[in-house]
């Protein structure tokens, strides 16, 4: 099953700008940017910027791709869906692990050299919670995981569903996110919620909850495509 399923991840090589050379290449620039801004400004304040997203939306959008363009693609070559979802998989932890290793280096070369020479903070922003190096590379691993695992799930839910079930899942997300800030608010749980993430063991709010989540999208992504159709 691990050799079909490598043998069929070679089908996201063709979209590999997306996965690999785009990301990088936005997020340089991105970095670029706000380091040229905060070298003229020359202050010494640490100066925060959340230039990553870049790199987690394209991220995103690759994910979403292949689901809702590679996937119906993948059916029309007589791949299985299982192999499909497998190959996906294998093609998603490599990309998870050397994005995060990546963003955990430049984190180090950050600290290192006092924000690049300009107090900036974009790669270190987890080493503001924790000082372990393996936490916040953990962090980085999880992060980048839910954000593959929301894209597979989105984009299955988009092609099983079309535009449908695209709103459906949105107007879900935001009734869900209204209600409980409504009900947190009227039953004053703000303070308790604050509380649990100061006293709450660190790996459990920066990694494990992002973790869960990303696998909870992973399982929903299979039992949506499942059905799906080209």
């Amino acid at each position: 099953m691990i050799a079909r399923a490598l043998s069929v991840a070679r089908i996201h090589a063709v979209a590999w700008p997306m996965l690999i050379a785009w990301p990088l290449g936005v997020l340089a620039l991105a970095f670029a940017i706000p380091w040229a801004i905060f070298f003229l400004v020359d202050t010494d304040e640490s100066n925060f910027t959340g230039s990553v997203s870049a790199l987690l939306g394209l991220t995103l959008a690759f994910y979403l791709g292949a689901m809702t363009q590679t996937f119906p693609f993948a059916l029309g070559m007589s791949v299985t869906r299982r192999d499909y979802y497998a190959a996906t998989l294998l093609v998603a932890a490599a990309q998870v692990i050397g994005f995060g290793t990546l963003l955990t280096v430049l984190a180090i070369i950050e600290n290192a050299t006092g924000g690049w020479g300009v107090e900036l903070v974009m790669f270190g922003v987890p080493g503001y919670f924790t000082s372990s190096w393996l936490l916040q590379f953990g962090t980085n691993l999880a992060i980048v995981a839910l954000v593959a695992g929301a894209g597979l799930l989105i984009g299955a839910i988009y092609q099983r569903w079309r535009v449908v079930g695209f709103n459906i899942l949105a107007v879900t997300v935001v009734l869900t996110g209204g209600i409980a800030a409504i009900v947190i608010t009227w039953q004053r749980w703000w303070p308790e919620l604050g509380r649990w993430f100061v006293e709450t063991p660190r790996v459990v709010p920066m990694v494990v909850v992002p973790a869960a989540v990303a696998l909870a999208c992973l399982l929903g992504t299979w039992q949506v495509m499942r059905r799906a159709t080209a």
